[in-house]
């Protein structure tokens, strides 16, 4: 299976390194603001934050002008699919991950994922393959070896799963769709599951009006780590592939380290800075082995990309593959909190 969508131009590449960089680092922000909404009900916040990024997703493609596209079944099926495992259901395992093993255990697994990817990736260069390990090594160091029960261990592998699903059942569609309208409708697909969820969990106690903090605190996940951090890491995959972008999920526990140093929640530890130095070396390293895959294709040019939302490449310019191994398309696939 390749993971590798297209051969971006060096300023198109540069674009979507920095896009992955940033897209994660915001990713491990959400660690900052999650102690302001633990009493808010898990469920109902969850759906109230992709309820106003679905919203102000909407909003920039209507500004955008970027018209409603008709999805065939299969578009349809794996747009769905995103939404489902890439967001509902990773938050739902993260949850129980977090209630049986604790963050650390969770992150810990999460931070397998550019291992993951770069296996996933079909035949990744040795170079390649050890740039992933050292960045899942210096992720589970900073996040902590964490413990927990079998349970707690299925819940984060299953995160995991999903977290590969955010990422590659996206791919299909981006040519298509672009970062913005796959972004905005997983997010609104994502609130009616997110609400039955909660219904039947919590019931009406699903939803209340949250304090000053708990307001600013969704606002946040739903602005920065959801409307932002979405759209720039689908922006970033068609430009340098999955497999590169990956390597990026390492900058995860490094966004919480400095979160939390800047809110002043804690001060970094030894191992804390040591694995966040191991993530950029491997990061480095892979950025660093041979160019693009050979198998890859030209990407469109920056006005009429399709990851911005441009028009999809003439017949011929080679748009990615679906995954082979996906739960909606045969391709096992990733996806953020």
């Amino acid at each position: 299976m390749n993971t590798d969508v297209s051969i971006a131009a060096p300023p198109a590449r540069i674009r979507g390194l920095s896009q992955a960089a940033g897209a994660m680092f915001l990713v491990g922000t959400l660690a900052g603001v999650s102690g302001v909404i633990q009493d808010y009900p898990v469920y109902g916040g969850q759906a109230l934050r992709y309820l106003l990024a679905a919203a102000v997703l909407l909003a920039v493609t209507r500004l955008a002008g970027l018209r409603a596209v008709r999805l065939t079944a299969r578009e349809g099926a794996l747009l769905a699919a995103l939404s489902l495992f890439g967001l509902v259901i990773f938050n739902v395992c993260v949850i129980e991950a977090t209630r049986r093993g604790g963050p650390a255990l969770v992150g810990t697994v999460l931070g397998t994922v550019p291992l993951a990817l770069a296996l996933l990736g079909g035949r990744p260069s040795p170079r390649v393959l050890g740039a992933a390990t050292v960045v899942v090594a210096g992720a589970t160091l900073a996040t902590g070896l964490g413990s927990g029960d079998l349970p707690g261990l299925m819940w984060s592998l299953g995160a995991l799963f999903c977290e590969l699903c955010f990422s590659l059942l996206a791919i299909p569609l981006l040519p298509k769709l672009g970062a913005v309208r796959v972004s905005a409708y997983s997010a609104a697909l994502a609130v009616p599951l997110l609400a039955v969820i909660g219904l039947l969990l919590d019931g009406t106690a699903m939803l209340r009006v949250p304090t000053l903090p708990e307001a600013l605190g969704l606002g946040y996940q739903a602005v920065i780590v959801t409307t932002v951090a979405f759209f720039l890491w689908y922006d970033a995959l068609p430009r340098i592939g999955a497999a590169t972008a990956g390597l990026f999920a390492g900058l995860i526990p490094v966004g919480a380290i400095a979160t939390g140093a800047v809110l002043g929640l804690g001060t970094p530890s030894a191992p804390d800075l040591l694995g966040a130095a191991l993530v950029v070396t491997g990061i480095v390293i892979g950025l660093s082995a041979a160019g693009p895959p050979a198998t890859a294709t030209a990407t469109a040019t920056a006005a009429g990309s399709p990851a911005a939302g441009g028009r999809q490449p003439a017949a011929g310019a080679g748009s990615p593959a679906a995954p082979a191994s996906s739960p909606a398309t045969g391709a096992s696939g990733r996806r953020s909190p």
